[in-house]
């Protein structure tokens, strides 16, 4: 397959769609924290723009709440962004300091799919008992939660993070579809493990396999063997982080589509997965 056409029907899991001012923000934390540039546009038209152009047809739009008090308006700006799109699939978020249940309830009776924690950056752990009816509104909305629950890029001093607290979270709600953001870098293979263990957990591509990380972190996508697709076929999506990212949007998936897959496993990365994990199929 070339690496400039993506499958049909792929699905980018992985897509921050945010308000101008606090996407700044989170820009210049991320310039401030690692150096980064960000070139691309990150309102609704620019993102789905550049989506298009690569071949994408559906895309999940990830918030996070940095702070309490923010996140019921920031689920109602994304719920309306999607509104006006035929490609945005919304998520919604809650910070742990707000009334989880209301805001959670409140964000899947307007059609949120599932919630979005950047666990590092809200301070929250993946097991942290305030997020408990987060996970049981999950439950009883079979809604999914995405959580940046590894240490990568930049987190390996956070407690909010690492393998032991997201599986202390699957241990509780085994029935909760959970993906690992970031293929779970820096500890990757305890993620794939999880994953090989429990068949609610998924992890996806996002800026771990792109055919650049290695300008910007000590990882080398190499260390993923094409085995870990084929046996997690159905639990490993593509996605990219766009628009916060400091390089071309091509470099998120030219590698994943040289690698030698089967035709299956190549449908589960860029469609069947997140199909799954959205509960669509």
């Amino acid at each position: 397959m070339s690496p400039d056409t993506l499958p049909d029907g792929t699905v980018d899991a992985h897509v921050h769609l945010m308000p101008e001012r606090l996407m700044a923000a989170i820009r210049d934390a991320l310039n401030a924290q690692a150096g980064w540039e960000f070139p691309h546009p990150a309102n609704r038209e620019g993102v789905e723009a550049t989506l298009r152009e690569h071949g994408v047809e559906r895309y999940v739009a990830l918030p996070y709440a940095h702070e309490p008090g923010i996140a019921t308006d920031l689920n109602e700006w994304v719920g309306a962004r999607a509104a006006e799109s035929e490609m945005c699939v919304p998520f919604a978020t809650v910070h742990p300091e707000d009334d989880v249940r209301a805001v959670v309830r409140e964000a899947f009776e307007a059609g949120a799919r599932g919630l979005k924690f950047q666990c590092p950056v809200q301070e929250v752990a993946p097991d942290d008992p305030r997020l408990d009816p987060a996970y049981e509104l999950c439950a009883d909305y079979d809604a999914a939660v995405l959580h940046h629950a590894g240490t990568g890029p930049v987190f390996e001093d956070s407690p909010y993070v690492g393998v032991d607290r997201f599986r202390a979270f699957r241990d509780s709600f085994p029935d909760v579809r959970a993906c690992c953001a970031h293929m779970g870098v820096f500890e990757h293979e305890a993620f794939v493990e999880t994953a090989r263990e429990d068949g609610n957990v998924f992890l996806d591509t996002c800026f771990a396999m792109a055919t650049v990380v290695g300008d910007y972190v000590e990882f080398d996508p190499a260390s993923v063997d094409d085995a870990v697709f084929e046996e997690l076929a159905g639990q490993v999506m593509y996605g990219s982080d766009y628009p916060n990212l400091p390089h071309d949007y091509r470099r998120e998936y030219e590698g994943l589509l040289e690698r030698d897959l089967s035709a299956g496993a190549m449908d589960e990365l860029f469609r069947g997965a997140a199909e799954r994990f959205l509960g669509d199929r």
